[in-house]
């Protein structure tokens, strides 16, 4: 696909979250064995780190958000999130105790929280509105190409040249150093109005109005039927695929969110935000009905597949939305919220999904969750009829 009307801000940018992904995806997918085998921590104390961890980064995404349009240069804050969670990963080679690795993990989405919402401002600044889904389609590709060559390089790297996992996180580190690099010598702040910004403006958290509060509220519902991942991966282990296959189908999931995230984030642009968002959201009921209903290895194969279609659909559409109907001014708090609601909204989904499958099994699990869904895309429809998706139409309306 052409990349015509993107920026050397949304391709450097690109580069980075792909750099930053090698690094974090060659430490993570390891770090429960690191942490329970090697540190001693229980299965518990695994859970408290990751819970705390993704709470962690969507409150700090919601409070840069909001310091992002308070502020005249956005990059300082990407350049500190990107730079803090680089500076995190040698640090878990020395971790001694299960809580040094807490802290470190801590960090590490303090990190992740603070860039989040002003790179995607900075990203909606640096191309015209016409092409915001194919930049933000561009973006997320990247990243997901990150988390597909993470894991294997750290596989090569154990399986031939390095035996213990405190060396695999200080070779980690290098791509995340290269990404922090990458950030200070080429990426810039683009929009010239910012010169204005004095920063002594209230600082204030309030929803967006208008569409977007709408949207937000139709997301929560959506976002309740969204659980871990950690389920999917269960249950393709009900379903026959192997252990040692369980993270090459994962590898499978992100490849095609990697090949497809860019392409149908373009076709926002054309057919407008709300019907690709809409028609993922389908997708992704239909691959939990899926998921419910499969009896066979296979079937765990595809529905993987149809899996990273949903994200493909929605990834670009979704960030291309916020940047449309925000105001230029809080579009950093726009995403802000957008990241604090997913992560507020997972908690309860995830907790609601787990006992539904303790209590029902899976199948009762993921019929639920599909409804939930659906009742999501349902509302997406008449949002859609209340305010047609036409490309033009999901753009800001002029103030006054």
């Amino acid at each position: 696909m052409k990349l015509k009307g993107i920026t050397a801000n949304v391709v450097t940018l690109g580069f980075v979250s792909f750099l930053t992904d090698v690094s974090s995806d060659m430490v993570y997918p390891l770090l429960p064995l690191f942490l329970t085998q090697t540190l001693g921590a229980t299965t518990a104390f695994v859970g408290l780190v990751e819970g705390f961890a993704e709470s962690t980064a969507a409150f700090f995404m919601l409070l840069s958000g909001a310091w992002a349009d308070r502020v005249r240069d956005r990059t300082r804050l990407v350049l500190g999130g990107y730079s803090l969670s680089s500076v995190s990963k040698p640090l878990l080679a020395l971790a001694a105790s299960p809580w040094a690795v807490f802290f470190v993990r801590f960090a590490d989405r303090v990190g992740k929280g603070v860039r989040g919402a002003p790179r995607d401002a900075l990203i909606a600044d640096s191309v015209d509105p016409s092409v915001r889904g194919k930049a933000y389609g561009l973006h997320r590709s990247m990243d997901h190409a990150g988390a597909v060559t993470g894991p294997v390089l750290a596989a090569v790297l154990l399986g031939w040249f390095v035996k213990d996992l405190r060396t695999l996180f200080w070779i980690a580190a290098i791509p995340g150093f290269l990404a922090v690099a990458l950030i200070a010598w080429k990426v810039r702040e683009v929009a010239p109005d910012r010169r204005n910004v004095s920063g002594k403006e209230p600082f204030r958290f309030r929803l967006p109005k208008g569409r977007l509060r709408a949207y937000f509220a139709i997301l929560f519902v959506f976002i309740l039927s969204c659980s871990s991942d950690a389920f999917l991966l269960l249950r393709a282990g009900e379903l026959g695929v192997p252990a040692p296959l369980l993270p090459v189908i994962w590898m499978l999931f992100n490849a095609v969110k990697a090949f497809l995230t860019l392409p149908f984030g373009a076709l926002s642009d054309r057919l407008g935000r709300r019907r690709v968002i809409l028609t993922g959201w389908i997708v992704y009921a239909l691959v939990y009905l899926g998921f419910a209903y499969a009896h066979a290895a296979w079937h765990a194969w595809a529905l993987f597949a149809g899996y990273g279609l949903f994200y493909a659909f929605t990834e670009g559409g979704e960030r291309a939305l916020l940047a449309d109907c925000a105001h230029p001014a809080e579009r950093g708090q726009a995403f802000g919220w957008y990241y604090f609601i997913v992560g507020l909204g997972s908690l309860p989904a995830s907790l609601l999904f787990g006992w539904l499958w303790q209590a029902g099994g899976s199948e009762l699990a993921f019929c639920v969750s599909a409804s939930i869904s659906s009742v999501a895309a349902g509302a997406m429809f008449v949002f859609l009829l209340v305010a047609p998706s036409a490309a033009s139409v999901d753009l800001p309306k002029a103030k006054g």
